[in-house]
């Protein structure tokens, strides 16, 4: 008589033990993670909180920048670009705990649609040539663009000569991003943005909340944000920031390095620039959106 072998639904086959002891392993291993606030997803809340905390910009009483302000680079885009403004492009990779938690340089920069000052957008214009702070920032007059202190590590505004080696992800042009070296590589000058009246306003005061050119000092190209090389970053769709000048037929600056160092509201009513429509419109949009991991 031929005995047939029935197996039951509790029966174990195959490498049961193993399978068991594999579960329980991940299981203890993503608690520890858990406990010590490891995880992605705690990683990711971590960064947000502490780079999109909010940042008080520079009130300007005379409508001028100074040395010391705390502004931030926006872009009013143009025929294929959003307004946007110059980030931090950090991600749960750029995270140091040492010796305290912020971000890790080299970092690239972008430029986000969300037009707010946080820890990811404030940069303090800085004095390379010995000028004392609260002095009057002039056209064509050297400096640097640093982040806030705390998280953001103070790291600076830089870039440096195309190569095959060094240049943006995207359009492998002149990359831009923030180190800890205060040296000639993050010295830029602000010029008019119009060619035909930029003698005319050279070593004159530079006004706040204005249409202006900001050009790295060593390679004589323009901050620009590119609207046809699109990001997708932990913040959602930006657009990569390069130093590179784009001229029209006239040999004029086109919009995508056009610039305003923006501030504070002297009445208290937030950002100088919230009062334009497109900006109002990007943040109403991009705050109801569900940002990229």
């Amino acid at each position: 008589m031929t005995h047939v072998r029935t197996y039951r639904a509790n029966v174990r086959i195959g490498n049961w033990n193993e399978d068991l002891r594999l579960t329980e392993d991940a299981k203890k291993e993503y608690l520890e993670k858990k406990e010590k606030g490891e995880l992605t997803t705690q990683r990711v809340d971590f960064l947000k909180q502490n780079i999109l905390r909010p940042v008080n910009l520079t009130v300007t009483s005379d409508g001028r920048l100074h040395f010391g302000d705390v502004v931030i680079l926006v872009n009013m885009g143009g025929e294929n670009r959003e307004c946007s403004v110059v980030s931090i492009n950090a991600d749960i990779n750029s995270l140091t705990k040492t010796p305290s938690p912020g971000i890790q340089a080299p970092c690239g920069v972008s430029a986000g649609r969300v037009v707010q000052a946080c820890t990811r957008t404030a940069f303090i214009i800085t004095s390379v040539d010995g000028s004392p702070e609260g002095s009057t920032l002039h056209f064509e007059q050297s400096f640097a663009l640093k982040t806030t202190s705390g998280f953001a590590r103070g790291l600076y505004l830089t870039s440096d000569l195309q190569s095959f080696q060094k240049c943006a992800k995207k359009s492998r042009l002149q990359e831009v991003n923030l180190d800890v070296d205060s040296c000639f590589l993050s010295w830029w000058k602000i010029v008019h943005f119009d060619p035909q009246e930029r003698l005319e306003y050279e070593d004159q005061p530079v006004p706040a909340n204005v249409k202006v050119l900001i050009i790295h000092c060593k390679t004589n190209q323009a901050l620009a944000a590119l609207g046809d090389q699109v990001l997708w970053t932990t913040y959602g769709k930006e657009y990569e920031v390069t130093a590179h000048t784009f001229l029209d037929s006239h040999k004029a600056e086109q919009d995508n390095n056009h610039w305003i160092l923006c501030t504070s509201d002297p009445a208290g009513n937030g950002l100088v620039l919230l009062n334009h429509p497109q900006s109002a419109a990007n943040n109403k949009e991009l705050t109801q959106a569900t940002p990229v991991i």
